[in-house]
């Protein structure tokens, strides 16, 4: 049967840069994967006119297979000047509307002051009160997990994206302002040997990794 998916992310591109092999897996199976993408993610460093994140993320939904890429339009880089009941209230109405039964988020230890924020207000939102909620993961955000400290993030599930690693390294192309000249941890090649780093931890080719958050088993469900 197929699922509904959601990924809540601070800034276009982090949420493939997170889990967007991963989001590939989940819509060749099927299901149904939605982004909220909480900021703008352009006017802090390209001014009023941007940089055509817009449409970079359209192409990147595509590119995933993703039913859609719902942005909120925070200002970016600037999640501290709102108040967590401001993040927390269009997440709660995302989760209540598309009723996830899988939630990726953004890790809280990230150097990122967004993404830190960003997961404190997504831990509220995707409380357990909601039975259809089953599982909520935290993902690793290259050039922000690596270089938050302490250096915590510690991944409890790998996820094989042998299959679609290329895919998200097309869609990671499609964010044309955001990627880097190698070495940078956001150039396309230092994302496939970031993947390949942790598929080789498990024997696998590629693969993201993540923390468990919460993971609910409710009465009926199947162990494992």
């Amino acid at each position: 049967m197929s699922r509904r998916v959601l990924v809540i992310a601070a800034h276009p591109d982090d949420e493939l840069l997170g889990c967007g092999g991963t989001l590939a897996l989940h819509a060749r199976a099927g299901d149904e994967v939605t982004a909220v993408i909480a900021c703008e993610g352009e006017s802090l460093r390209y001014g009023p006119g941007g940089a055509g994140q817009a449409e970079h993320m359209r192409r990147a939904a595509r590119t995933l297979g993703l039913v859609e890429s719902r942005p909120l339009g925070f200002p970016d880089q600037r999640l501290d000047t709102q108040s967590l009941l401001d993040l927390i209230v269009p997440l709660e109405r995302a989760v209540r509307e598309l009723r996830p039964s899988v939630i990726y988020c953004q890790f809280g230890g990230d150097a990122n002051q967004d993404h830190e924020l960003l997961f404190r207000a997504a831990l509220v939102a995707t409380r357990p009160i909601e039975p259809f909620i089953e599982a909520v993961y935290a993902f690793d955000t290259a050039s922000s997990t690596e270089w938050g400290y302490p250096r915590s993030f510690i991944p409890d599930t790998w996820v094989d994206i042998s299959t679609t690693l290329e895919q998200k390294i097309a869609a990671m192309a499609c964010y044309e302002s955001e990627v880097r000249p190698y070495p940078h941890p956001r150039s396309l090649d230092a994302l496939r040997h970031r993947a390949r780093a942790w598929g080789n931890q498990c024997c696998m080719d590629a693969a993201e990794v993540f923390m468990t958050v919460r993971r609910t088993l409710r009465a009926g469900a199947a162990v494992g």
